[in-house]
């Protein structure tokens, strides 16, 4: 019996019997999500720890195997996901508990921190779910939950709250229609199963495009991102975070998953570059979007459409062959952009609290109580860019020399240009602190030193990806992988 099989249940059960107690008792709502998020955090490493030591494996719940039975999935993929989860989520209740009172606009605050575990349960689910229908089953829990907690934010966050469903509902939908597609042809939903018995044929391929087309609109790849810059730009800071760190992370998560898994054999040429031309555009068109804006939170959010089209990236990097290091180099992006944009939103919170506004020119003058998140914000900034030696360094240098590899100079001068909207759009925000700013006359708030402290250990986890590169890689090997 493998040592880790306890760490799935308690990842998957502990954050939903947590949702039940604070919706019960109000009051304990801070201490429990901050006892169950450290909890969450010490298994999460543990799994990674056992997973280098002796591999993934396969659990088949209450010993039911495929295709009757479903179960989970831990491979080295799957505990990197988990880790980042438990990180952000860990930040963003500290973040959340020490922020000031909410502004009277707000709906019931006891419906958040429910909200919140609800969503942590349903992220782990989803990367540990080893069978498609369970698969869709997490994405609900997560959609809900994820509108249900810029929704309570009241006033102009409501719409977004409700483009936001209607979008991931639809996502949801046309998912679900290729999983239907799938079972009524290979009547099997297990991942493994799929992999082992898939056929190019059409019916399969229309399968694989819908389920594409819906886990692209709920990773808000260009051009399906239009509800992206409401939905995070209005939501509280440490929603913001998980949203863009994590959720959108989760479409991605799953898009590897099943082309490198069960799609694989549809995985040609056509199929790989024009995966690769979305996230170019993406990185480009949201690179220069995030440039134009004025509003803090707005411009991380922009950035978030520009810096996920770099993970697309992978599908024709492999395809011309140059497997091993297109994989790390993309998965290492996302897991340094999951901390290091975490980071931005979470010190951006700090900041606008400080300023009471979130304009770039209104953002200068005096600093006091925020300049622990002007640093967390600059290190995070420093990973995205791609400076050496953090984890985007890393990230970018691999993919880099995929591109290399493979002939592929055009997804070279992709990442090259995109880094150079990245390093434009982040100075600009960045310079503001330096600017005159507006004042108001007044004495600045009080802000506690969590609001900047969790935004700085997030930048320099990022920042640190980067010397942990080896360790990563090894992980990484023990994924569901790419051959070539």
């Amino acid at each position: 019996m493998i040592p880790g099989t306890a760490g799935p249940v308690v990842l998957f059960s502990l954050p939903l019997a947590a949702a039940i107690v604070v919706f019960i008792r109000p009051r304990w709502s801070v201490p429990v999500t901050l006892g169950t998020g450290a909890v969450l955090l010490a298994v999460a490493l543990w799994l990674v720890g056992v997973v280098l030591q002796q591999g993934g494996w396969r659990q088949d719940i209450g010993g039911w195997t495929a295709p009757l039975g479903i179960g989970w999935n831990v491979d080295g993929l799957s505990a990197t996901m988990l880790l980042l989860n438990a990180a952000v989520g860990l930040a963003g209740a500290a973040f959340h508990a020490a922020r000031p009172a909410p502004p009277a606009t707000a709906r019931d605050p006891r419906f958040f921190w429910p909200l919140w575990l609800f969503l942590w349960g349903g992220l782990n689910a989803l990367f540990l779910a080893a069978d498609l229908f369970n698969v869709y089953v997490a994405l609900e829990f997560v959609s809900i939950a994820s509108v249900g907690l810029i929704g309570l934010v009241g006033g102009s966050a409501q719409a977004a709250a409700w483009r936001y469903l209607l979008a991931t509902l639809l996502g949801s939908t046309i998912y679900l229609l290729g999983v239907a597609l799938l079972y009524g042809r290979y009547a099997a939903l297990d991942l493994a199963l799929l992999a082992e018995g898939v056929e190019p044929d059409l019916v399969t391929a229309v399968a694989a495009a819908l389920m594409t087309l819906g886990l692209l609109l709920k990773a808000a790849i260009f051009p399906l991102h239009f509800w992206l810059p409401a939905a995070h730009g209005r939501a509280p800071p440490a929603v913001s975070a998980v949203l863009s760190a994590v959720v959108i992370a989760a479409g991605y998560y799953l898009l590897v998953r099943l082309w490198f898994g069960p799609f694989a054999p549809l995985l040609g040429t056509g199929v790989a570059t024009l995966l690769g031309l979305l996230g170019a555009a993406a990185v480009l068109w949201g690179g220069l979007l995030a440039l134009m804006q004025r509003h803090l939170k707005m411009l991380i959010a922009y950035s978030t459409v520009s810096q996920f089209g770099y993970g697309l990236l992978v599908f024709p990097l492999v395809a011309a062959g140059a497997a091993h290091p297109a994989w790390a180099g993309a998965v290492m992006l996302v897991l340094a952009h999951g901390l290091a944009k975490a980071a931005l939103f979470l010190a951006a919170g700090a900041i606008i609290l400080r300023h009471g506004i979130g304009r770039l020119e209104a953002l200068g003058g005096d600093q006091r109580g925020a300049v622990v998140a002007w640093v967390a914000f600059a290190v995070a900034s420093a990973s995205l860019v791609g400076l050496p030696p953090t984890g985007g360094f890393v990230g970018k240098w691999w993919l880099a020399q995929a591109a290399l590899a493979s002939g592929g100079y055009f997804w070279l001068a992709v990442l090259m240009l995109g880094t150079a909207f990245t390093a434009a759009y982040l100075w600009r925000a960045l310079q503001a602190a330096v600017e005159p700013g507006w004042e108001s006359g007044g004495e600045p708030p009080t802000l506690s030193p969590a609001l900047g402290l969790g935004a700085l250990l997030l930048a320099l986890s990022a920042a640190a990806l980067g010397l942990a590169a080896p360790l990563i890689a090894r992980l990484l090997d023990a994924g569901p992988g790419v051959s070539g």
